[in-house]
């Protein structure tokens, strides 16, 4: 679901510096398979991808990317618990149909899952709706209201509130101004000021499986 490598270029820098190196990976919604092949390159992981649309599929064969055609609203019932280290969710939680699923079997899957998603409470995206009166366009929200594949938007607020209601421990978090970079006001006001939101998630004391 991921519409191009160059786009997210400051998502992926974040996330490889999270993921550890020879470390199993699985990206779910991998695209064209840019993430994945970025990290073996530089840090020797081994992974699959999960994409569902064939011509980014071809790109990831291209790219020598290992990658599974699926469905992401099925869930991931092909794959072992804590078969990986990482399950990555890169710009695709608000384009699923039950996000709270598909995280409790990303940390079902994987050891730690990292998910990025654009913040629709950013303060552009209220200004937009708010005084304008219109559904907002944004850097993080390139869309149309009548083409958009998202979904379910949401702010950091309420990615928070449901960790805590489904029990899933917040390690890290990373909140991306609306330019690309980790500046005061986002990391003083991250559900005003922040444009994309990272997290890294494992599973919390009492979750259940």
């Amino acid at each position: 679901m991921k519409t191009g490598a160059k786009r997210f270029r400051v998502d992926f820098d974040v996330i490889e510096s999270w993921v550890e190196p020879r470390t199993r990976i699985l990206d779910l919604g991998c695209g064209d398979g840019t993430l994945l092949a970025r990290l073996r390159d530089n840090k020797t992981i081994s992974g699959y991808g999960v994409e569902i649309s064939v011509h980014n599929i071809i790109a990831c064969i291209d790219k020598g990317v290992p990658v599974i055609q699926a469905d992401l609203d099925t869930g991931l019932q092909d794959f072992e618990p804590d078969s990986v280290d990482f399950v990555v969710l890169s710009q695709t939680l608000q384009a699923i149909r039950h996000p709270h699923y598909l995280l409790r079997e990303m940390l079902r899957v994987g050891r730690e899952a990292i998910v990025s998603f654009p913040n629709i409470g950013h303060w552009l995206a209220r200004a937009q709706l708010g005084l304008g009166g219109r559904m907002p366009r944004t850097p993080s929200l390139p869309y149309n209201w009548y083409n958009t594949p998202n979904i379910h938007l949401h702010t950091l607020r309420d990615f928070e509130f449901l960790c805590r209601q489904e029990d899933i421990e917040i390690l890290e978090r990373r909140v991306l101004d609306r330019h690309g970079r980790s500046g005061m006001l986002a990391h003083r006001l991250p559900n005003l000021y922040g444009a994309t939101a990272m997290y890294r998630i494992q599973r919390g004391p009492g979750m259940s499986l």
